[in-house]
């Protein structure tokens, strides 16, 4: 059982029909729920993490490097593009409850939103596929709407650490 994604490119520049964006969210979703089971964390309750699994749904948006730009500088006051934002809910204890509770068939975890001039860009300048970068970037994002971060060595070895299982064990290894 995996989360589920909502998928909406507002960028017209690049043409992404070539990736298969469901699959790769779904085997991504899946992956990181187990990554989560196998080595926990101590914000993410067992109960948070299978509603997340049941019910839970991430908007993944795709947009250009002019877009992610205004949306930098509005929400973190960087005046640049960047590859990856992500805009979390809270996880903390209302949420379980709000969660075990939900009437409704699905609740919203949080937003990713990818920029795809970066992205193309970042591959090019790694060597690897557009789909591989796709999909580093979609962790990334996950990781962080989940409450994972970078800001410390530490918290850096460990959600670079997950990101690197994840992508190994759904199948996009940096080449």
């Amino acid at each position: 059982m995996a989360p589920s994604f909502t998928i909406s490119n507002r960028q017209r520049k690049h043409d992404l029909s070539d990736l298969d964006l469901q699959t790769m969210t779904s085997r991504l979703g899946e992956e990181v729920c187990r990554n989560l089971k196998e080595s926990p964390c101590s914000w993410i309750s067992p109960d948070i993490l299978a509603a997340i699994e049941r019910q839970g749904v991430f908007n993944l948006v795709f947009v250009s490097d002019r877009k992610i730009r205004q949306l930098n500088k509005q929400w973190r006051g960087k005046d640049r593009a960047t590859d990856v934002l992500s805009f979390p809910l809270d996880l903390e204890p209302d949420l379980e409850i709000a969660c075990l509770e939900a009437e409704e068939d699905c609740f919203e975890v949080g937003e990713i939103i990818v920029s795809v001039d970066t992205a193309i860009a970042q591959a090019q300048d790694y060597g690897h596929s557009l789909e591989r970068e796709v999909a580093f970037l979609v962790t990334h994002g996950i990781l962080h709407v989940l409450g994972f971060d970078h800001e410390t060595p530490e918290d850096e070895a460990e959600m670079f650490g997950r990101q690197k299982k994840i992508l190994s064990s759904g199948g996009y290894i940096r080449r």
